[in-house]
């Protein structure tokens, strides 16, 4: 363009578009806005529409999009193609509810009708909302005027349906996709791996080897499925097709490989991967932090974190939470007040998620008094940051204490979930408060709807047979659902028929465990007859 621009010859619109793009690609305002001083000299290509989206999508893809309003709004009478480009770019630019609002003026306001384009980037918005019942709107749209037959939309839309937790409408509008890419199939390897279906996915990837060559997001869903059901061996073979293929540096595929090596404790495969990476983001630097705290690694963690302020990579939230986790595995409030003073001089501390996780910190750090403190600080506190308070009086052993705290929760209009009863009748247990654990108990399903699971039946069932109650511990067992019993209340109850020397229950306990773990037959038997009594 610059050859033929200093030979006197006019740029015309089709090479304008062509340089415009190249910019986009690399991100370059620069250059653009130079392009953008062209065609406004230029009276044809002024007001030319083609000219325009290209204008719109290199301002969108540099994250300019007052520039890119600004050209949209140079046009009297935009088509569907400019509509378009501008829901696009909010939409690319994570602002959902400008790119629904857009979306409705182009309708609403001027009757401009929607092209399968249009409608793609529309979904994305309203999956970044988690507006399920636009999302179901925009699909009946899709219906009404026969626009499925294209397959890019129809992808779209299994993905909006994917992303809303709906299994399985997602698996009903798979299965009855007359064509389906690489991409359809992808979205439902998502799809399973989101609903914690590892197994489907990964049969759903063996299906689609056979018909279709897997891209890096096919990659990085498998590696996701790999991850959550530690398939070690797994992952390793797609390691190596991700070489073959080319795959291994791109930045998905190589941060999901280090998330599937960290979830399967392979620390040196992750950390020789990280360090082979030609390019790190924040998810990458995250991803390795994260894994060293959950592998006990807490050092190596805090050192990786400096690492990355040293490379001048600004962490996120979601960092910063892994990096306290890892601290808190130290027990070092001197690192604590430290880190507290990074979230604070960074902005991090207005993230009720991170109080949440600085609380657990100077918990775990012997500080219940920081730990009040950070409460304090916070206006409207949510679920998580009470259930951190509470955790840490129970951590702390103090179950009064706790249950005062969650009685201010309560009488604060905050309704309590099944994970803040975890802490309440672990902090019950500790304590010996039967009487409140058994009217906590109550509460938890007659007042707040939550049914108890294996974990909060195991608690209290350790509570009432440690405690003498057998029979009433047996009785909880039996009124819970089977889905919520599972062998940790049935051992707990062992444990106390032993304490107890209750030998006739001890003998019926044994029996229903035979019944449920088989294969632990001699083990249950031994325990029974010789350590029980």
């Amino acid at each position: 363009m610059h050859n033929s621009h200093s030979a006197q010859q006019q740029p015309d619109c089709f090479t304008l578009s062509i340089a415009m793009k190249a910019c986009a690609a690399l991100s370059d305002p620069t250059n653009g806005r130079a392009i953008h001083c062209l065609v406004v000299k230029r009276a044809s290509a002024h007001l030319d529409m083609f000219v325009g989206a290209g204008l719109i999508e290199l301002y969108s893809k540099c994250g300019a999009m007052d520039d890119a309003r600004q050209v949209f709004d140079g046009f009297p009478e935009p088509d569907v193609v400019l509509w378009t480009s501008m829901v696009s770019g909010y939409q690319q630019n994570g602002l959902a509810e400008e790119a629904v609002l857009f979306f409705s003026d182009m309708m609403v306001g001027h009757g401009v009708t929607p092209d399968p384009v249009t409608l793609i980037s529309v979904l994305s918005a309203f999956s970044l909302l988690g507006d399920f019942r636009a999302g179901k709107a925009c699909h009946a749209y899709v219906l009404k005027w026969n626009l499925g037959s294209k397959l890019s939309l129809c992808n779209s839309i299994l993905n909006f349906y994917a992303n809303s937790g709906t299994h399985e409408v997602t698996q009903k509008l798979f299965d009855d996709m007359s064509e389906r890419d690489v991409v359809t199939w992808s979205c439902m390897i998502t799809c399973h791996v989101r609903n914690g279906n590892a197994g489907h996915a990964l049969a759903l990837y063996r299906r689609i080897v056979r018909v279709l060559e897997p891209n890096s997001v096919t990659m990085v869903s498998v590696l996701q499925a790999c991850a959550l059901a530690l398939h070690l061996e797994e992952g390793r073979r797609l390691h190596e097709l991700a070489i073959r293929k080319g795959f291994e540096l791109d930045l998905g595929v190589s941060t999901a490989l280090m998330d599937m090596y960290m979830k399967c404790s392979c620390y040196n495969e992750a950390s020789d991967l990280f360090h082979r990476m030609p390019k790190k983001d924040a998810v990458s630097w995250s991803v390795l932090i994260g894994g060293c705290a959950q592998n006990g690694l807490a050092n190596e963690s805090l050192g990786l974190f400096r690492q990355m302020l040293e490379d001048c990579t600004s962490p996120d939230a979601v960092t910063m939470v892994k990096v306290l986790s890892a601290c808190s595995q130290l027990n070092n409030l001197h690192q604590a007040i430290c880190l507290h003073g990074y979230l604070v001089s960074s902005g991090f501390d207005n993230k009720l998620f991170v109080t949440a996780a600085l609380i657990d910190l100077y918990s775990k750090c012997g500080s219940l008094v920081d730990a009040v403190k950070v409460f304090n600080t916070v206006n409207d506190k949510d679920l998580v940051v009470w259930c951190s308070m509470i955790a840490a009086y129970e951590i702390h052993g103090r179950g009064v204490d706790a249950i005062t705290w969650f009685k201010r929760m309560i009488n604060s209009s905050v309704k309590p979930n099944n994970v803040t009863f975890v802490s309440i009748f672990t902090a019950c247990s500790h304590a010996g408060l039967v009487e409140e654990g058994k009217r906590i108990v109550n509460s938890m399903r007659n007042e707040y709807g939550v049914l108890p699971d294996s974990e909060h039946c195991s608690i209290m069932v350790n509570l009432l047979a440690c405690t003498g109650k057998l029979h009433e511990a047996l009785k909880l067992i039996e009124g819970t659902p089977a889905s919520g019993v599972g062998p940790h209340a049935w051992c707990a109850l062992l444990a106390g028929c032993r304490i107890h020397q209750d030998i006739e229950m001890g003998e019926f306990v044994g029996r229903k465990l035979l019944e449920l773990q088989p294969g632990t037959c001699r083990i249950l038997q031994f325990a029974v007859k010789h350590v029980c009594f």
